[in-house]
């Protein structure tokens, strides 16, 4: 399975909708919580192009927020990605 990446605030709706739809099918990820961290959160926006959370990575795809994701879920366009 991919390895997927959250960027994450503890405090942020989306972001745990993000990881109940990632649970949901058994999904292991790596959290990463921007939420405070300056360098992080800088960190995140350079890689991503964004300034807001949730961020995600399935591998090296870069899937975006929870929306994103769960319109790409909804196409069928995430189990792939998992397993690839």
């Amino acid at each position: 399975m991919a390895e997927v990446t959250i960027y994450c605030t503890m405090s942020c709706p989306y972001c745990t909708m993000a990881k109940r739809l990632l649970d949901s099918k058994g999904v292991k990820y790596q959290s990463i919580d921007v939420g405070g961290n300056a360098a992080l959160w800088a960190e995140m926006e350079a890689k991503t192009g964004r300034n807001t959370v949730p961020q995600i990575y399935i591998g090296t795809h870069h899937v975006g927020g929870f929306d994103d994701l769960s319109a790409a879920d909804k196409r069928g366009e995430i189990d792939p990605l998992l397993n690839a």
